[in-house]
Order: C-alpha cells, then sequence, then structure tokens
C-alpha cells in the first residue's frame, strides 16, 4: 500500500490559545497586531480573524485564567506563524510594532520567507512573515528546497511600506 499524503488544497485552519487574560491577549491581537474579534464565548473566550473567517485564533482562559506563562523547556506550541500576504503588508506590521514599542525576540531570511519574531503577552512564540514567490526559492542541486536563516535586514524590509 502506497503511504498516504494530504491532499494539496489541505490548510491548518486556525490555533487555540490558552491565555491568562483575555483582555490582554485581545489587545495584542487585535488591537496591536490587527485581528477582528468574530465572537466572544462568555467572558472566557474570543475567535478571531483576518478578513471575516470564522476564526484564524481561538483566545481562551478555560484552563489558564491567571496563569504563569508555560515554561520554556517543555513540551508544547513553538509559535504560531502569521502569513501576511506581501512583504509590504508584513512591513506595516513590523512598523505597527515598533511605534507601540513592541519587542522582537528575532527577524530572519529563511530564503522562502521572511519572518520577524516576537513572543505575545502570555510568552507564546508568535511569527510574523511573508512567502516571496515560488519560482524566487532556493533550491539545492537536487531540487530540493534550501531553507537557511539568516539575519533579516529591518530596514530594507521597513522602506517597502
Amino acid at each position: 500500500m502506497a503511504p498516504y499524503s494530504l491532499p494539496a488544497q489541505t490548510r491548518i485552519g486556525h490555533v487555540h490559545l490558552k491565555v491568562a487574560d483575555l483582555k490582554r491577549a485581545m489587545a495584542f491581537y487585535c488591537d496591536l497586531l490587527g485581528f477582528e474579534l468574530i465572537t466572544m464565548y462568555g467572558d472566557q473566550a474570543a475567535f478571531i480573524s483576518a478578513g471575516g473567517y470564522h476564526h484564524h485564533i481561538g483566545l481562551n482562559t478555560w484552563y489558564s485564567k491567571d496563569a504563569p506563562p508555560a515554561p520554556v523547556r517543555a513540551a508544547g506550541l513553538f509559535h504560531t506563524a502569521i502569513l501576511y500576504p506581501t512583504r509590504r503588508d508584513l512591513a506595516v506590521a513590523l512598523q505597527r510594532l515598533l511605534d507601540a514599542g513592541y519587542p522582537l525576540t528575532g527577524a530572519s531570511d529563511h530564503g522562502v520567507s521572511e519572518a520577524i519574531y516576537l513572543n505575545d503577552p502570555d510568552q507564546n512564540g508568535v511569527e510574523l512573515y511573508w512567502d516571496r514567490p515560488r519560482d524566487e526559492w532556493p533550491l539545492r542541486p537536487d531540487g530540493s528546497i534550501e531553507m537557511y536563516t539568516r539575519p533579516l535586514n529591518l530596514n530594507e524590509l521597513l522602506a517597502t511600506r
């Protein structure tokens, strides 16, 4: 029997995050990053999205109200990656973070993409990125994708706004 492969159109639909303070998390994801509130589930959960989808991110306090962040050296979510449609959109997001004085944890050029890294208020990792067009992805001699991690020039990125 041949190994099963997911259909090429399969996508990750949403991520659901445990947060300690729902209002604080909503201030980060909605007010700073720009997601829109779609609906609340009482006062314990919020469902937010970009473009009116039912939700890209769920935020809840069901098991985590007022809890400390998860330990860094434990199994769990490394980061949530938010894909921007264009390099300019990523540059606008970066400028918003800089204007708000929000700390970044990194910025990388991965060949196939450019990414900004930060933590949300609950120390969940967040990656904001855009993908280069597929025909610009670096390839190895055998045709496989060559991803790498190099410093991202933030001034060059900001110049695209």
